[in-house]
């Protein structure tokens, strides 16, 4: 293995597990996730785009890619932390709107769901160098 593929999974497995809670182990969670669909920027710089699969987390790294279930109706989405939130108590991610219209959640404007860490981006670039 290249030195920096292995630097790049260390630090992925050190924020994993810092992220989680220090449970490595921990590679799902519940509770409620709402949407927003306006904005200008994300707190990781990027142009927010309401219809792009993105998610808003208070501390995942920008970059983390999670699987989001809507357990009233098991639909998925694969969405990738681009922004800081939510800021409503009781709510642990805020999706964007075209990520909240695949699981069908606009209507209702919050959803208890499950979420599933996938992968982060910067592992997944170094390991494809």
């Amino acid at each position: 293995m290249k030195p920096n593929l292995i630097a790049a999974l260390v630090t992925a497995a050190t924020i994993a597990t810092a992220t989680f809670g220090g449970a490595a182990h921990a590679s799902s969670w519940t509770g409620k996730a709402s949407f927003y669909s306006h904005g200008v920027r994300t707190a990781s710089g990027a142009r927010f785009q309401p219809g792009a699969m993105t998610a808003a987390h208070r501390s995942l790294p920008f970059g983390t890619r999670l699987r989001v279930t809507n357990l009233a109706n098991q639909r998925s989405v694969t969405v990738t932390v681009n922004d800081r939130g939510p800021f409503i108590g009781g709510r642990i991610l805020d999706l964007s709107s075209g990520a909240a219209n695949v699981i069908g959640m606009r209507n209702s404007g919050v959803a208890q769901v499950r979420i599933e860490h996938v992968a982060s981006l910067d592992v997944v670039d170094s390991a494809e160098r």
